[in-house]
């Protein structure tokens, strides 16, 4: 039986983050669904590239359009196996939406796979599933989780942590390892 997944998109959500998970599961069968509260299958969302160059934190660009292909307002976590979130801008704004924070705290409940990535850890601070786990995330948002009553693990650009059904990485230089460690979750590695 395939494997389903859910991805949370918003507007500026950074390009890579959302482009090589997405094409990265779908490649080895699983389904995924991009949905962004307020859109609907078939409509777009901008991405931005984020990109180290050198400067104190990263430099941001314009992307491309994302398709998104499922509604927001018909998703259930009992139809997913697990949650995959990407930074970016826009999980600065998701993380106000208490239909997505809701969304979040039943797939926790659940215990199924929740991937976050760079800035995607605010929402998962946002919805309160952080206190007493130990996560990553671009370092400028560690406050956030140790706000939230987390651990931050400093892990290097290229690497992920895992803890327990929590799968976070610090950017998309990771991209190999955290896309390795959701399809582990998944059984499908």
């Amino acid at each position: 039986m395939s494997k389903r997944v859910l991805l949370l998109a918003g507007d500026f959500v950074e390009d890579y983050e959302i482009m090589v998970p997405f094409q990265t599961l779908l490649t080895l069968g699983v389904q995924v669904d991009a949905v962004c509260p307020g859109k609907r299958a078939g409509d777009r969302v901008r991405t931005a590239i984020h990109d180290f160059e050198g400067d104190q934190t990263y430099s941001e660009k314009p992307g491309h359009n994302f398709t998104l292909n499922a509604n927001f307002e018909t998703v259930r976590a009992e139809q997913y196996d697990a949650l995959l979130i990407p930074g970016g801008r826009a999980p600065e704004y998701l993380r106000l939406n208490s239909a997505v924070l809701q969304l979040v705290r039943a797939f926790d409940q659940s215990v199924k796979p929740i991937a976050a990535i760079c800035h995607g850890v605010q929402v998962l601070t946002a919805a309160g599933v952080v206190a007493g786990r130990s996560l990553t995330c671009y370092p400028a948002c560690s406050p956030e989780i140790l706000l939230a009553g987390g651990r931050y693990s400093e892990t290097p650009l290229d690497g992920v942590h895992v803890d327990g059904h929590l799968i976070t990485s610090p950017a998309w230089p990771a991209h190999p390892a955290f896309c390795r460690a959701l399809l582990q979750a998944l059984g499908v590695l």
